[in-house]
Formats: structure tokens, C-alpha cells, sequence
């Protein structure tokens, strides 16, 4: 079973059971601060097999930061803690910073969509165009219709 699914299944068996109660963590901040770094340099390990040109280009780093996230995700939950937390949200601003930080842009770069789209796009008007022209020569040629 999916860990979200039964989590979710958690969640309503305590709701209905006993209202909410929630369990007392004790977050043990001197793990995660411990190995939050490790997700830090994997994840630097992996951006330097990247171009920094392509760093800004989420479909090329999309994977990375996804382990960095598991990584960060799995650290905190090790040290008994809620996910998202300050520590980690502390951490993910440095990564951002340190990797990110040149990637906003004030001007819009807009982009042709993908193929299969732009040729519906231009060939649905068209194909109507030429229905429709089809529709009034037909009908103008059958005066018994209309008059």
C-alpha cells in the first residue's frame, strides 16, 4: 500500500476513534542538522554532472532536486520530526541559493508548444474554414432549400 494512502488511513482511524490526538514527537534536531548535509552534497555531487548553463532548466535538474527532496524528507522523519520543518526549510533555502539564486528572470520567454498541439491548432481552423465554405457553396447551389 502506498505510505501517503496508508497514512491517510491513519489519519481517519485516529479522527474517528478518538478525535485528534497528536502524538508527541521528540524531534531530534542534532540528527537531521547531522545528516542534512549528506542530501547537500549528493546533491551537489549529482548538479555537477549538469551544465551550470542548465540549471535553470527544470527539466534537466527536475530528478536531482526530487532526491534532494526524499533526501531531506527521509533525514527529518529519521530524527523523529515533522516534514516540512525549520531545519529543513533552512537547508532548502541554502540549496536554492547556492544552485538557484540567477534563475529568475524579469522578462517572459515564450516558447512555441509542442508540435502535436500547434498543428491542431492551425488545423482546426482550417478544416472548419473549409467546411464551412463547403457548407454555403453547397447550399447556395440548391436554390430549392432556402427560396
Amino acid at each position: 500500500m502506498d505510505k501517503h494512502v496508508l497514512s491517510l488511513l491513519q489519519l481517519f482511524v485516529s479522527v474517528v476513534c478518538g478525535g485528534l490526538q497528536h502524538p508527541v514527537l521528540n524531534c531530534n534536531e542534532t540528527i537531521v542538522l547531522e545528516s542534512l548535509p549528506e542530501c547537500g552534497y549528493h546533491f551537489e555531487m549529482l548538479m555537477m554532472k549538469v551544465e551550470p548553463s542548465q540549471w535553470c532548466n527544470l527539466t534537466k535538474i527536475i530528478m536531482h532536486y526530487d532526491k534532494l527532496s526524499e533526501c531531506a524528507e527521509k533525514t527529518a522523519r529519521s530524527g523523529n520530526c515533522f516534514w516540512p520543518n525549520n531545519l529543513a526549510e533552512r537547508f532548502i533555502i541554502g540549496i536554492h541559493t547556492k544552485f538557484f539564486s540567477n534563475c529568475t528572470s524579469d522578462t517572459v520567454i515564450w516558447e512555441d508548444p509542442p508540435d502535436d498541439i500547434l498543428a491542431a491548432l492551425i488545423l482546426i481552423p482550417v478544416f472548419l474554414t473549409a467546411s464551412m465554405i463547403s457548407v454555403v457553396v453547397w447550399c447556395s447551389k440548391r436554390g430549392d432549400i432556402f427560396g
